[in-house]
């Protein structure tokens, strides 16, 4: 048979398509009824799928199967050939085009490459080495014992193609039972090479490219490696188009689904038109995206999608070359046959475990987990698999001589991929499970059973609460505390087997469950970026920096990520920041004010106005760049042969415009002329050129003196020295370009930094339901405390020094939160039915209009002046009579580094709000109001560190309460603060009683609480202006042995954020910060001043502002609070003033 056409797009004239196996057409060819077959192997498959859930492998066998029994159907019915004949006929590179894109791109989208890029000298060098086995061993079994009488090409092309392992299939049986992802994606990225390399040699020998006689060894791996690179480029390039297509927010689900999909085809068939490979292409896509590279909620549907076509596609072709292999003559099916299968079975898992051993020392070195047992499972993983298959026909295809039985190539191949996948995928899960390597460690089952603990209580409160309604009181409780009892059973050691009942936390060592938290402290952050990222407040570049160092970090024992640790580009942002020193220190300033004018000397007086005009400037550029054709002229030998009298002439007129320049600057500027360095650099060109202009007037003297010529040829090339001023135009460029680099850095800087100490206040939250012990609870907390710690101490610094860029990304953080709590309303609006579907998409564009619009939003925005900085006091509520009062008070006060603002046990001289600088708090543990016979009981000794920046306040309690400071403040850089006294601070207490005090008490209120309660207040808007406008929460002063009664209608949460309280019926204190139980009715204070915040229910029934409810309460306020609130509730007296009330409150 002639050989197969190469190219899936053109044929060549006069050159059809060969039949793989069995018989042309002997009748007229007609549409016959190909797509039915398909559309019935599909269903077939489906159904199959369905009932063999657990048996991928018996599906495909079946498949195969009956794909033989129509191949022989065909081979002797020609109504049955008609309906194949299509699927003969189709050229089997176009088979590897049609169904190899998707399932290589589902494979790489598979992979974390921050996982594979740990280890990519490791999987490369396993690949390489599976390779080399591969040639020598399987080549040699092939030409050893196969009867087949295969050539030298045939024999190698066989042996690479069996050597390929199947990315998807080595996998799945390590996936369904929990065996970590790194070894997974070792086993991938290894497969993945292998294809890789496997399918560039194909196309080097479709192409013809070993047949050319020019051809040599250095050729050969020049083709590869540049065929390796542009498909690389290709992928990235393609990648990035991909990823904008799905990140855009104006296109739907299903749009970018088929775009997505089209993209990879069109990936493939751009790298393979090329001469390229369009499998390393689409790897370098898959492995480009990750988590973050969607929309949310897209990425689930996309797989989907992939894994869908996948299935169909796998279920095709095994069906496919099913037929085609029964289509052939069955006399060549014999004993053999099977004995050389067999044969190569034995040979591809021997070839595997061989390479495994040889690399073994080298994955030991790499991971420390990887040992013995890690070798038997990974040594079962040369799973083969559809790209061995889809490759197979290409043997006989490019075969130098051709065999009477090409069937058998695919036979050999679909047999082999089908006991690997049966047994070597057997073999790995039962491997890993009789190994214990799929079992939990102690720490983890410790951490599960306290989940599962936590869930069962939940579940039982939420049982107790249901009992409570009357609709549900004829339910079987019993039955339903049976039916919802949780029951899992954590899979153990084989070797190490301990029931669950004996696990004992105190029989684990301290370090092991430290190191079993660390891992959940990782993943934690990693959840906490990506939130962060698919909220807005992180931006994309910023989230994949922070995950993939966390994914960095995690192999190291012991090891928590800091934020110095993600600070790897701290190197590049200070070489940028040199270089823009020295570009600042080389522009060219012309400052009038150090230039002396001489009186009424006119002529002094008109060339200094022409020196320092700008035209005098552009006159110098122009002369420059006139000269640029003499200085072509000067460099191109035969044009300065015939016009030597020309080029001298004119070089004499340029440096004599140079010399009148100089002269020009030197009378206006004197000896400041020298203090520029561009005016030494003129001042050198024209001394250069003088020096040139003598040399050729003594040559003319002195024609035979050698050494005076070749130094008049060395001047010559030395005038290409007169368009280094030219730099002087570029200098400012420059600059610019570099100063924005400067402030993307310190962006992305400022986003990552903030995004970490958002991941470690949310593992804060969570520690707890990681480890119960309470030193390993202790220990975790003061890691995640120190590394926050230097995080915001790391903010406070690159606020300092980009103060207008952190101003600029802070508002577009706060524009964004603004727009996605506003979108967050409009879904529930929509969901609700009060806008309906139109209202509800046109109101949604609208809303991601303005997101969008925030990718141009200014890099930088000047920071508002001092006076301005009163309007982000919050409790001055940008109300102009506050403002202005405390405008005409306030100072400023600036501070340089190390200074002390105020010190502990002093008493407060008032506040400061800091403007710019940074300011690091040292004190013991807040001590919150209460008395030292109760503080003694709770415990930590140790110092209380805390950093202050930009728009925080320092002094305020301290001042509201009259009463020494409870730290020190040092000045951690140069700072500037606005002062207000605390005379002028209670001035401002008295003109606008009791509104403005209140305020400040309600203003730490929320702080506290959100500080130390965020979890529980999370489904919570207590915003400070809507506190104040609409009551949400509000603030309760109690006295030492007053009392307060709790009324859970009225108040969801009572929270002690100063002082300590008991509960009058049971005796149990309370020491602030604590959010009081449901169960306590009343309480009574016992410090001199107790504070609490009162969260109301956001029903609007229940959040009444009538005065029953309030007096309901039972609180004992003094007269001076109790007709306050009268007068307030009387006249509707507002708490906030607006522009017209400028006059004092009276009170009466």
């Amino acid at each position: 048979m002639s050989n197969t056409n190469s190219s899936f797009w053109v044929h060549k004239e006069g050159h059809k398509p060969e039949l793989l196996c069995g018989s042309s057409a002997s009748y007229t060819v007609v549409n016959g009824h190909f797509i039915m077959l398909v559309c019935s192997t599909i269903i077939l498959g489906g159904f199959l799928k369905t009932l063999l859930k657990n048996s991928e492998v018996t599906v495909l066998m079946i498949l195969s199967l009956l794909g033989f029994v129509i191949g022989q159907l065909a081979h002797n019915s020609i109504e049955v050939h008609k309906i194949v004949y299509p699927l003969l006929k189709t050229p089997s590179y176009s088979l590897y085009c049609y169904f190899s894109p998707m399932i290589i791109f589902m494979a790489a989208l598979d992979v974390d490459f921050c996982i594979l890029k740990n280890v990519f000298w490791q999987v490369l060098l396993i690949g390489l080495v599976s390779l080399l086995m591969t040639f020598i061993i399987l080549g040699y079994v092939v030409l050893k014992f196969n009867k087949d009488l295969w050539d030298l090409q045939s024999s190698i092309l066989f042996s690479m193609i069996v050597g390929m392992t199947d990315p998807v299939h080595s996998v799945n049986s390590l996936k369904t039972i929990g065996i970590s992802k790194t070894y997974t994606d070792i086993i991938r990225g290894e497969s993945m090479i292998i294809c890789g390399f496997t399918s560039i040699c194909f196309g080097v020998f479709r192409s013809d490219f070993l047949h050319i006689s020019m051809f040599t060894e250095f050729r050969v791996i020049l083709g590869l490696c540049l065929d390796i690179l542009g498909s690389i480029i290709c992928g990235y390039s393609c990648s990035r188009i991909i990823q904008f297509i799905l990140t855009d927010l104006f296109s739907n689900t299903l749009t970018s689904i088929i775009l997505c999909i089209s993209m990879v085809y069109m990936t493939f068939y751009i790298g393979e038109s090329f001469g390229m490979s369009g499998m390393i292409a689409l790897v370098t896509v898959g492995l480009n995206f990750d988590s973050l590279s969607f929309k949310p909620r897209i990425e689930v549907t996309i797989t989907k999608f992939l894994i869908m076509f996948s299935s169909v596609y796998q279920q095709l072709i095994y069906t496919f070359f099913g037929i085609v292999i029964g289509c052939g003559e069955t006399k060549y099916l014999r004993f053999h046959t099977v004995v050389f299968m067999l044969i190569l079975f034995a040979t591809v898992n021997f070839v595997r475990l061989l390479t495994i051993v040889l690399v073994s020392p080298l994955l030991t070195h790499a991971n420390y987990e990887y040992n013995w047992r890690w070798g038997i499972v990974i040594a079962w993983s040369g799973i083969k698999g559809i790209f061995s298959l889809l490759l197979a026909p290409d043997i006989h295809n490019l075969a130098d001589q051709k065999v009477e039985s090409p069937q058998l190539f695919i036979l050999y191949v679909q047999g082999i991929s089908l006991m690997t996948m049966g047994i070597n995928s057997y073999m790995m899960a039962h491997s890993a499970r009789t190994l214990g390597l799929c079992a939990t460690s102690l720490p983890r089952q410790m951490a599960i059973q306290n989940a599962i603990k936590h869930i069962q209580e939940i579940i039982q409160n939420t049982i107790t609460l249901f009992k409570t309604e009357k609709v549900l009181t004829n339910v079987n409780w019993t039955l339903v505390e049976e039916k919802t009892k949780i029951e899992y059973i954590i899979p153990s050691d084989a070797y190490n087997n301990v029931s669950h009942d004996d696990i004992e936390e105190e029989s684990l060592t301290e370090e092991v469950l430290i190191e079993e938290a660390r891992l959940h402290v990782a993943i934690i952050q990693m959840s906490s970026f990506e939130k962060q990222c698919n909220d807005g407040i992180l931006s994309v570049e910023a989230a994949r920096i922070l995950i993939s160092a966390t994914k960095s970090f995690c192999p190291i024992q012991g090891k928590f990520m800091s934020i110095y640790d993600v600070s790897t580009y701290v190197r590049a942002r200070s070489w940028l920041i040199k270089f823009k020193n020295m570009l600042t220190s080389l522009e060219y300033h012309k400052d009038k004010a150090l230039f002396i004018l001489y009186g009424d000397n006119k002529f002094l007086l008109f060339v200094c106005h022409v020196v320092f005009s700008e035209e005098f400037e552009y006159a110098g550029h122009i002369i420059t760049v006139m000269y640029i054709y003499p200085m072509i002229m000067h460099l191109w030998p035969m044009a300065r042969e015939l016009n030597v009298s020309g080029l001298i002439s004119v070089n004499n007129y340029f440096v004599f415009l140079y010399i009148f320049q100089a002269a020009m600057k030197i009378i206006s500027l004197k000896r400041k002329y020298f203090h520029q360095y561009w005016n030494t650099l003129e001042f050198l060109i024209m001394l250069v050129g003088i020096i040139d202009i003598f040399c050729i007037y003594f040559v003319k003297l002195r024609p035979d003196n050698f050494a005076l010529i070749q130094m008049t040829v060395i001047l010559g090339y030395f005038r290409i020295i007169r368009f280094i001023p030219f730099i002087k135009l570029i200098i400012p460029l420059l600059i610019n370009i570099v100063d924005v680099q400067i402030k993307k850095r310190l962006r992305l800087m400022y986003s990552i930094t903030k995004g970490y100490v958002k991941s470690q206040e949310d593992t804060k939250l969570l520690i707890k339901q990681i480890s119960s012990r309470e030193s390993v609870y202790q220990k975790l907390y003061e890691i995640l405390e120190t590394n926050k710690r230097d995080a915001v101490k790391e903010l406070g610094l690159i606020e300092h020094e980009g103060r207008d860029v952190v101003i600029a990304l802070k508002t577009r953080q706060a524009i964004r939160r603004v727009i996605a709590k506003a979108l967050k309303n409009l879904t529930f609006l929509w969901s609700r039915g009060i806008i309906d579907k139109h209202e509800g998409i046109e109101m949604n564009k609208v809303f991601l209009a303005k997101i969008k619009a925030l990718n141009n939003f200014p890099m930088a925005i000047p920071p508002p002046t001092p006076d301005k900085y009163l309007h982000n006091i919050v409790w001055l509520e940008n109300k102009d009579v506050l403002i202005e009062f405390f405008k005409e008070r306030a100072k400023l006060a600036y501070f340089d580094y190390g200074d002390v603002i105020c010190r502990e046990g002093e008493m407060p001289q008032g506040i400061y709000l800091i403007i710019s600088g940074m300011a690091i708090l040292h004190s013991s543990p807040p001590t919150f109001g209460i008395d030292s016979s109760l503080r003694s009981e709770r415990g930590s000794k140790s110092m209380f560190t805390e950093y202050c920046t930009s728009g925080d306040i320092i002094g305020e309690l301290s001042c509201l309460l009259k009463r020494e400071t409870e730290y020190t403040a040092i000045c951690e850089t140069i700072l500037q603060a606005c002062f207000i006294s605390l005379e002028d601070l209670y001035e401002g207490f008295d003109v606008f009683w009791p509104s403005l005090e209140y305020k400040i008490w309600l203003k730490f209120a929320l702080s506290v609480a959100y500080q130390y309660f965020e979890s529980s207040l999370i489904d919570e808007d207590l915003e400070f202006q809507k506190c104040v406008t609409f009551n949400l929460a509000y603030v309760e002063t109690l006295s030492s042995y007053n009392e307060m009664t709790i009324d859970n209608v009225t108040m969801k949460f009572v929270i002690i954020v100063y002082g300590s309280v008991i509960d009058t019926k049971t005796e149990v204190p309370y020491l602030a910060p604590c959010i009081l139980p449901k169960t306590c009715e009343q309480i009574q204070g016992t410090s001199d001043l107790s504070k609490l915040l009162v969260v109301q229910p956001s029903d609007p029934a229940k959040n009444t502002d009538d005065p029953k409810v309030m007096v309901s309460t039972g609180l004992r306020m003094s007269q001076r609070e109790y007709n306050w609130k009268r007068k307030y509730e009387e006249r509707n007296f507002p708490l906030s003033w607006n522009r017209s009330q400028t006059t004092r409150i009276q009170l009466p």
